[in-house]
């Protein structure tokens, strides 16, 4: 049975840094690409980091370029969001899914960030 868990999500002040896991199980995590995607209050899902483990590459879109960073542990089935500088746009939920492009069945149940000013 696929499964991805997200967990990490929090409060934090406007400036400060989480990181996310999401946890595998039920597939082999490197034949699998890994997105992290975000959802504010009220607004599409978006596409915020993803990490093909086929070819090792890593997408981030221009709004958190250079301010989050996605890693995975293949041992421990495990991808992380490390997230910094964060504002409060950042806030809202976050979810794993597996792929890059949001079409997948397999997501996550999402973990809430929330980024106070």
């Amino acid at each position: 049975q696929v499964q991805l868990v997200e967990s990490g999500g929090g409060l934090v002040q406007a400036g400060g840094s989480l990181r996310l896991s999401c946890a595998t199980s039920g597939f082999t995590l490197s034949n699998y690409a890994i997105g992290w995607y975000h959802q504010a209050p009220g607004k599409e899902r978006e596409g915020v980091s993803c990490i093909s483990h086929s070819d090792g590459r890593i997408y981030y879109p221009d709004s958190v370029s250079g301010r989050f960073t996605i890693s995975s542990d293949l041992a421990k089935g495990t991808v992380y969001l490390q997230m910094n500088s964060l504002k409060p746009e950042d806030s809202g939920v976050y979810y794993c899914a597996a792929d890059c492009w949001g079409t997948t069945e397999y997501w996550g149940q999402g973990t809430q960030v929330t980024v106070s000013t």
